[in-house]
This record gives C-alpha cells, sequence and structure tokens, in this order.
C-alpha cells in the first residue's frame, strides 16, 4: 500500500469517526423541548429523533460498534504509515533498533493526535453547541447503519438489556419536568439577560402559589373593616367614607359570624341615588360570602375564586374563627411582586439603607428570605410569619426590644400593639457576628435643576387602603 492510499485511508477514517462523535454526543445532549419545539415548527426529522431519544440502545450499540472498529483499523493502518518513514529519518542519529522503535513510538503519538484532534474534540464540542441541528441530519445515516448491521445490533443489544435487567438499573431517560427545571432555566435566562429579574422574579412567584398558604396573603383579622347587620345607614355612610375598600363583610353580632358580603359598587349607587341602606334580613344587597379554611394553598384559592366565579373570601381556622380576609387583587399582588409597588405606608420591607430594613411582623416569611437573600430559616415548618419565626426562636410573646441573632443579622421588635408585632427592625451583622453595621453614607445631593420661569406642582399619587383590597372606593358623603 502506497503512502498515498494510507493517508487516504487515514482520513477516511478520521471522517467516519468523527460522524459517529457527532451522531453519539448530538443524540445526548439534544433538548427536547427544542426538539418539540422543531416538530412543531414541521420539521419530520425531530418528531424522529424525539421517538430515538425514547428508545436509543440500537442507537448507541452502532455508535460504540463504529467507534472501536475505527480505532482498531486506524492503529493498523496508521503503524504501517509513518513509522517506517520515522525509523529511516532517525535512522542518521540512531542505531537501527532504536530508530525502529522510535519511529513507532511516533507513529503512534501522530495518529493517536490526529484522531483525538480530528475525530473526537473537535466533533464533540462542536456537537454540544449546536447538537439539535446536527442530530436531525445525522439521524438518517445512523438509521441506515442500523438496519446495514442489525445482526450484531441486535446480539450487542440484548447482552446489553440482560445486564441492565442483571442489575437493576433503568434503561430509560426520565423526560418528567419538574418546577425545579424550569426555574433553573429562568434563573440562567436571567442571568444572561435573556428576562429581565422582575420577569424571572414574577415566574418563581408563580410557582410558589403551589406552596405558600392563603394567609401569607390575606388581610389580617385585626385589619378587617366590616358591617354587622343591623347597622343604621349613617353608621353605614361614616364607615364607608372613613375606610373605603370595595368589599366588606356582613356579621351578626361580631366577626366570627358572617352572613355575607357587600360590594362598595351597590352600597354607592344607593348612597348616590338618595336611597336607604339596610344590611338586615332580606337585603339585596348582601351576598352569600366565599369561605375557605386558613391551611389552603393560594393555587387551591385560584381555584375556589374559579369555580363559584368570586374574588373575595373569608378565612376561617380549624376553630371556626375568621382570621382574614383575601381577594383576587391579594393573590395577582403575591405574583406580581415588586412590579406592584404599593405606597410606602402599605409596603411590608422597607429597606432604610444598605445594611437595615423595617419589616411588618405579619410578612410572609419567604418575602423576608427573598429580601434578605437568605436561604433558609430555623424550624420553618412551625410558623408562616416574621412574627411567628421571632416567636419560635424566642419561646414567648416577644416585647418591645427584644431581639433574635441569625444567619448574620440582628431581628429586633421595635414596636408592639396589644401583643401583636408591628415592626422588626433587622440589621445586617458585622464579622463577628454580635455588632450591626453602621448605615451606609446617603448619597450625595445633586444641585437643584435650573430654573425654567415655570412653576409645576408636584404629582401626587391617589391614597390606597391599608387592607389589602382591590379598587378602593370614594368616600360618601
Amino acid at each position: 500500500m502506497t503512502l498515498t492510499q494510507s493517508l487516504l485511508i487515514i482520513a477516511l477514517l478520521i471522517a467516519a469517526s468523527a460522524f459517529v462523535a457527532v451522531a453519539e454526543i448530538s443524540l445526548a445532549a439534544s433538548r427536547r423541548l427544542r426538539l418539540r419545539q422543531m416538530a412543531d415548527e414541521g420539521d419530520p426529522r425531530a418528531e424522529k429523533a424525539m421517538k430515538m431519544q425514547e428508545q436509543p440502545g440500537d442507537y448507541f450499540t452502532v455508535v460504540q460498534v463504529g467507534q472501536n472498529a475505527i480505532a482498531i483499523l486506524g492503529g493498523i493502518v496508521g503503524e504501517g504509515t509513518f513509522s517506517a518513514g520515522f525509523a529511516e529519518l532517525l535512522a542518521w542519529w540512531l542505531p537501527a533498533g532504536s530508530a525502529h522503535s522510535a519511529g513507532s513510538v511516533l507513529s503512534f503519538f501522530v495518529i493517536t493526535s490526529l484522531f483525538i484532534l480530528f475525530a473526537d474534540l473537535l466533533p464533540r464540542r462542536l456537537s454540544m453547541t449546536e447538537p439539535e441541528y446536527l442530530l436531525v441530519r445525522v439521524l438518517r445515516p445512523m438509521q441506515l447503519c442500523i438496519t446495514l448491521f442489525k445482526p450484531i445490533v441486535w446480539f450487542y443489544s440484548r447482552i446489553t438489556d440482560a445486564l441492565f435487567r442483571l442489575f437493576g438499573l433503568p434503561d430509560k431517560r426520565d423526560e418528567k419536568i419538574t418546577s425545579d427545571d424550569i426555574l433553573a432555566m429562568t434563573e440562567a435566562g436571567a442571568r444572561a439577560g435573556v428576562l429581565a429579574r422582575r420577569e424571572q422574579q414574577v415566574i418563581a412567584n408563580v410557582f410558589e402559589l403551589d406552596s405558600r398558604t392563603v394567609s401569607s396573603a390575606m388581610t389580617q383579622r385585626d385589619r378587617i373593616a366590616y358591617f354587622l347587620r343591623d347597622d343604621p345607614d349613617p353608621v353605614i355612610r361614616a364607615r364607608i367614607a372613613e375606610e373605603p375598600y370595595s368589599t366588606y363583610p356582613v356579621c351578626d353580632g361580631d366577626i366570627d359570624h358572617v352572613v355575607g358580603y357587600v360590594d362598595a359598587k351597590d352600597l354607592f349607587q344607593r348612597a348616590l341615588n338618595n336611597q336607604p341602606i339596610s344590611l338586615k334580613d332580606g337585603s339585596p344587597l348582601v351576598h352569600k360570602a366565599l369561605i375557605v379554611p386558613d391551611r389552603l394553598t393560594l393555587a387551591e384559592v385560584l381555584d375556589q375564586f374559579q369555580q363559584v366565579h368570586e374574588d373575595f373570601a373569608i378565612i376561617l381556622n380549624e376553630y371556626s374563627l375568621v382570621v382574614g380576609v383575601v381577594t383576587l387583587n391579594d393573590v395577582m399582588s403575591t405574583v406580581m411582586g415588586d412590579l406592584v409597588t404599593p405606597d410606602d405606608d402599605e409596603q411590608q420591607i422597607v429597606r432604610r439603607d444598605a445594611h437595615s430594613w423595617l419589616i411588618d411582623g405579619v410578612t410572609p416569611i419567604d418575602d423576608v428570605l427573598r429580601a434578605l437573600n437568605l436561604e433558609e430559616m430555623p424550624h420553618e415548618e412551625e410558623y408562616e410569619t416574621l412574627a411567628g419565626f421571632l416567636m419560635v426562636m424566642l419561646r414567648r410573646v416577644p416585647r418591645r426590644t427584644d431581639s433574635v441573632n441569625w444567619g448574620g443579622y440582628k431581628f429586633e421588635v421595635i414596636d408592639v400593639d396589644s401583643y401583636r408585632i408591628d415592626q422588626v427592625l433587622v440589621s445586617r451583622l458585622s464579622d463577628d457576628g454580635k455588632t450591626p453595621l453602621p448605615p451606609a453614607p446617603p448619597a450625595p445631593e445633586l444641585p437643584p435643576p435650573l430654573h425654567t420661569g415655570v412653576a409645576h406642582p408636584p404629582l401626587q399619587s391617589p391614597q390606597q387602603p391599608a387592607a389589602g383590597r382591590e379598587n378602593p372606593a370614594p368616600s360618601v358623603p
């Protein structure tokens, strides 16, 4: 065999080995979601590729048989191609025996290097960058190879299947997509700039609906504005003017005996038409209220809203006591997060400076973790709010100035109202874990703008209610 023929055979072997390497990596690295997208766009090869991923046994058998056969042939042809030439060259400086041995070593090194570079590293790295694009192009030739080498493929595939069954190993890839997979993809998209950080947080909040209970988004019992069924007309009008919300529970005697709810729009219509307002038995203003337990998740509450076509619910605990109310707007605010920014008075978490936060005691612990960039809190299964965290850590009802150090932060109770923790000051601790860091210096003030001779009044944002209802109602005289 001449040198030219040997070089041509080696080049063909390298090309065949590169093809097999591309076929192997492209099938393993192809994303099923991307293949599904290509199939939906009308590429029938992508559908075949997904079927091959489900049963890849015969495919990989051909890959391994081809790789080993090519490697053996490459060693045989390469040994005879370069060893004699290298031996003649080295014979000028070395004895004949040593020149022959050194020539064989150099021939092995050259052939191995060519196969590593052009038949292994280059095609494999290329396959990792565009696996789906390459897979749909090598799939048909690989199917042809499976057909041509059917006896060999059948023999090795059956032996491999038997070994899998013998050792109890799974022989199919798990294609189930979990919420963690989707969140990891959105996080990667946010780091790459494809998704805005706020958009990524909204997606994460959607998945939290299945784990967050309704009590994390509800308006607490002591903040509920409600009517008694026997309230006279003047009292009802005064309450609407003082606490303008979109929906009010109607109770019989006290808040724990809810008989229904009244829509503020119905009250306004009667008030504007100078009609009397009465909530007594048989009043058309009082509607049946949706009652839900406090252990439901936010996703389950959304299902309840959809089933009964309501957007307002009363929340009861296991003792049939009212613990709060929740609206569709409350749930949606939980999903939208920072995209829906309330007034400063309504923010549960207010950042004072770079090292401290002022947090409402009823703030859900998930929101606290996110604001402080913490992974977890101790004994999370025992509480749902920041106030609950302090009670569990202190093992008693917290008092003003009580504090807890954990996770590099100091949680200090600032305000308590009738045993209810109103405000907690959270400060980042220094490296010693005991001393809070000093406040960050304020940013330098910018010089005032040039006077243009036209005075503009400051923009005023409309005031919103504090009870977490949607569509605050105007005052009624």
